[in-house]
Order: C-alpha cells, then sequence, then structure tokens
C-alpha cells in the first residue's frame, strides 16, 4: 500500500515551508529548468504547490501531482486565493494512470524523490510524461551529507552511506523528518535509476546553504548539503 505520510503533517508543513523558494537548492532548481514561459511543467511531489506558484510565476502552465490529499487541498486553496492557473491533481505519480495522455516540455521535483518509495516508477513516470527531448530538474538532500552533532545525515542513524532504506531520525534536530522519514539512496543509484529511464544528466549544482544555517552549525559545514541536477530525455 502506498502511503501519503504528508497527510498528517500537512499544518506543520505548511507552516513551516510557506515562504517562496528562494532557498539556494530551490534558487537552483529555477535557474537550470531555465526559460519555461508558455511552456507545459509537471511538478512532481508538488505538496502544497510552493514550487508550482514559482513556476507558473515564471510564465509556464503548470500541472502539480502529489499523493497527499491534505497537501493538495491546501495547493488548491491557495490557487483560489489567488489564481495562477495551476491544476493540482491528487494521485500516486507513479502509478502512471494520473496523466491522462497529458505531455509536458518539462518536468520539477523539489526534495521529493527521498519521499517517494518507489524511485523507478516515480523516473518512468517522469520520462513518459516529457518524452524525448523534455527536461527534467530536481533537487534533493545531497546523498553525501554526513550530518553534524544535532543534524541528521542523508542516510540513516547508526549505519553508513551504504545503507540504503526508508528510515526516520529520532536523535537529531530534523523535525520534519523526524515526523515522515526519508529514503536514503546512494548518488550511484540515482544516477543509475535516471540512465535505465533515458534521463541524462547534463547538469549539476551542489550550492552550499546559506550563510545563517552554516553559521548555526558549524559542525555541517562545509559540507555537501544539496543536489540539483538537470537531466534531458533521450
Amino acid at each position: 500500500m502506498v502511503i501519503a505520510r504528508y497527510d498528517a503533517v500537512a499544518d506543520f508543513y505548511e507552516a513551516d515551508f510557506s515562504g517562496p523558494s528562494a532557498d539556494p537548492a530551490g534558487a537552483a532548481l529555477l535557474t537550470l529548468i531555465g526559460d519555461i514561459s508558455s511552456r507545459r511543467v509537471l511538478d512532481v511531489a508538488c505538496g502544497h504547490g510552493r514550487m508550482s506558484r514559482q513556476l507558473a510565476d515564471r510564465g509556464a502552465d503548470v500541472v502539480g501531482v502529489d499523493l497527499s490529499a491534505a497537501l493538495i487541498a491546501k495547493a488548491r486553496a491557495a490557487e483560489v486565493t489567488r489564481p495562477r492557473g495551476i491544476q493540482y491533481l491528487h494521485a500516486d505519480v507513479t502509478s502512471g494512470d494520473w496523466s491522462g495522455g497529458r505531455q509536458f516540455d518539462a518536468a520539477a521535483c523539489s526534495f521529493g524523490l527521498s519521499d517517494i518509495d518507489d524511485l523507478d516508477g516515480a523516473l518512468a513516470a517522469v520520462a513518459s510524461a516529457i518524452g524525448p527531448g523534455g527536461c527534467f530538474v530536481f533537487s534533493i538532500l545531497h546523498p553525501c551529507f554526513a550530518g553534524g552533532r544535532d543534524v541528521a545525515s542523508a542516510w540513516p542513524a547508526n549505519a553508513t552511506y551504504y545503507d540504503e532504506r526508508w528510515w526516520r531520525p529520532d536523535d537529531a534536530q530534523s523535525t520534519l523528518r523526524r515526523q515522515v522519514g526519508a529514503n536514503h539512496r546512494m548518488l550511484s543509484t540515482y544516477l543509475n535509476a535516471l540512465r535505465r529511464h533515458g534521463l541524462h544528466v547534463d547538469e549539476v549544482a551542489e550550492p552550499p546553504p546559506d550563510a545563517g544555517w552554516a553559521a548555526d552549525r558549524p559542525d555541517c559545514h562545509p559540507q555537501p548539503l544539496y543536489l540539483v541536477a538537470r537531466c534531458t530525455r533521450q
């Protein structure tokens, strides 16, 4: 059974991530996706629509899809408050039956891939939706992030980088991840999965955290914190 873990924390998530996507990873994603004016863009794991709205504000015709009914309801409410022409779909992107044959020029996924248990299913859906020549841009917590004294690493506690599985931190100041967990995958797992689905990496960015984050967590800096990549569908 596919679980919408964010349904239980939708209010907390919206409150904690309510502003524009101005964080370093969000800014890098928007840079790598390029000019999307008048182009059809799919936002995978769109949540409450934070990135969807940023994409629409850049002139894209946006469709957002997410497994969480609670977050989709919040995204739709925001669309009513300030219409941007975004369509939000409550669906499991890995199911393959949500698109109705829609084709997109590009797809984006902001920190969503680690929340999706079926990585191959998600990438197969993206590849099918954008077709040959389409681009896919995503951001994730860097798989090589080693964490720090009060910050959970990318991989499971009491394990190593090589231990791939879903896990939930219980001893670090990672409030959201403590509630919903995450899937840790090695960098090679992501790269090989992308290539299996005809998504070839064109450009990669590893933006550092902002100065405030780094100053508050000196034992985590400098470390790779974010990974952002642009791929082209072959």
